[in-house]
């Protein structure tokens, strides 16, 4: 894994947070996108090396919307850019984590992305990704 390379943070609604957040970091918004196949809305910041990500649910019956249900905002999970994402679910799964899903999958800011289940990982939704544009053999 190279680096982190964001922190998901799930909230309620993104015109209430991303103020919040450009205050708190004292910076900018840079991007908002909305993710149709995950059901959220995202909007990123920029924080030296490290991005952070808010996500808000579309869809009441999202995954943001459900984990904001039983857990409230906060940290939703943590992401590591790697340089091969599939080579990289390889070893993880010879290592004997269980992925969330079998092939690298579109996601927010021009990625491709796989999730960790958190049973595997202390309780901690772990996220690989991989910049789109780079190669790569699902």
């Amino acid at each position: 894994m190279l680096k982190v390379e964001h922190i998901g943070i799930a909230i309620k609604e993104l015109k209430v947070s991303i103020p919040l957040f450009e205050k708190l970091l004292n910076s900018s918004c840079y991007k908002t996108e909305e993710v149709t196949g995950e059901k959220v809305r995202t909007a990123f910041f920029a924080t030296g090396e490290t991005k952070i990500e808010l996500l808000e649910s579309t869809d009441p019956d999202g995954v943001i919307a459900k984990f904001i249900a039983k857990k409230g905002e906060g940290i939703h999970h943590i992401a590591f850019e790697v340089a091969d994402i599939a080579a990289e679910m390889k070893r993880l799964v010879a290592e004997g984590f269980e992925l969330l899903n079998p092939v690298p999958k579109p996601g927010a800011d021009n990625k491709l992305v796989c999730f960790l289940h958190p049973k595997g990982t202390n309780g901690i939704l772990v996220e690989l990704c991989q910049d789109a544009s780079l190669k790569h053999n699902p």
